[in-house]
């Protein structure tokens, strides 16, 4: 015969936490933005060589130069 668990013998999990009184609201992001985004670098195309020379213009070094596909926008 197996012996029956006591209620106070279980430890306590993990205390939960609770996201209900952040009083701001988060922004959310353009997920399909950036998914088109994605793919356009992926692929290469007009649109983000066009993005990247847009990005040179206003004097950003943070934009990727080469796409995945080994095109590069060298301007």
């Amino acid at each position: 015969m197996a012996a029956s668990r006591n209620a106070s013998a279980v430890p306590a999990g993990p205390r939960r936490v609770s996201f209900s009184r952040i009083q701001e609201p988060l922004e959310v992001p353009d997920l399909l933005a950036l998914q088109t985004e994605s793919f356009d670098w992926l692929l290469g195309n007009e649109k983000w060589k066009a993005r990247v020379e847009a990005a040179r213009q206003a004097g950003r070094k943070d934009v990727p130069t080469q796409s995945s596909s080994g095109e590069s926008d060298a301007g």
